[in-house]
């Protein structure tokens, strides 16, 4: 699923095309997607509003609205993408990496209109939609956010080694943890275990303040990555993420296993 860097670059394709522009419409007919509120509902506190600021927490998006609005949240799934079109048609968009699992297949340009799940039609005649073909995302008004962690990009380091190395979880599944830190997927957090050096099913009361502190920086570098290369797909580990596949530091056979419900794959001769 599109983790933090993907989101991040649906915030800014909102950030860039969306706001201050007057919401003549709205379209929150898809009851599965816009649970739990009625067709209509999200449509009736908007209109007439603007979106003013899109932020981010995590894999968590939502836009803040004029005139003490309620705040919209959009929530990406496994696989959307927030398409903005201009007054005069021009698309961008951004999310969920097209390219599908390592390269693998795309959600083509080429789609069914029905696939966009909520749109937000400007009264400049442009438009802002949720694109999910697998429908599972979400819209909804004044969305919880205090489940959250604090972002992974932005926690700093002191919280960083109170919050994760709390417990006797593994490593990898403390990570993983939304509530710890929020933003780290599976991919994220392998790329990361990776460049730190560490043993993903290591108990985290097990890791001494400079394993943490470098944990951090791991995490800090390998995410700012993602987002300027353009998702987590661009990890220095992700490709060899496969068997057969060999640690692109020392050319060792990765290994696999199964560490906090997620597939993990780890160099066995440096991650310790």
């Amino acid at each position: 699923m599109p983790e933090l860097p993907e989101v991040e670059s649906a915030r800014r394709t909102v950030e860039e095309g969306a706001l201050d522009r007057e919401i003549a419409d709205v379209d929150d007919s898809d009851t599965w997607e816009c649970r739990p509120h009625a067709p209509g509902e999200i449509r009736d506190a908007l209109r007439g509003r603007r979106l003013v600021a899109a932020r981010r927490r995590g894999k968590s998006m939502w836009c803040e609205t004029s005139d003490d609005g309620p705040l919209l949240g959009l929530h990406l799934g496994m696989s959307g993408r927030i398409l903005v079109t201009g007054p005069d048609g021009e698309r961008t968009e951004g999310g969920d990496w097209l390219g599908g699992r390592y390269g693998g297949g795309a959600e083509r340009s080429d789609r069914k209109p029905e696939w966009d799940r909520f749109t937000i039609t400007f009264a400049d005649g442009g438009s802002l939609r949720l694109f999910d073909k697998r429908r599972l995302g979400r819209v909804r008004l004044d969305p919880d956010l205090d489940r959250l962690g604090p972002d992974a990009q932005q926690v700093r380091v002191g919280e960083f080694r109170e919050r994760v190395g709390r417990g006797t979880a593994p490593v990898k599944a403390r990570l993983l943890d939304q509530s710890v830190v929020a933003g780290v997927g599976n991919l994220l957090a392998d790329e990361t275990l990776w460049q730190a050096r560490l043993d993903p099913r290591r108990r985290v009361d097990t890791l001494d303040r400079d394993e943490l502190t470098g944990l951090h920086r791991a995490l800090r570098r390998a995410t700012t990555a993602a987002i300027r290369r353009g998702g987590v797909h661009t990890g220095e580990v992700v490709a060899h993420r496969t068997p057969g596949g060999r640690c692109p530091r020392c050319g060792e056979e990765m290994q696999r296993a199964t560490v906090g419900g997620r597939t993990t794959w780890w160099c066995p001769a440096e991650q310790v």
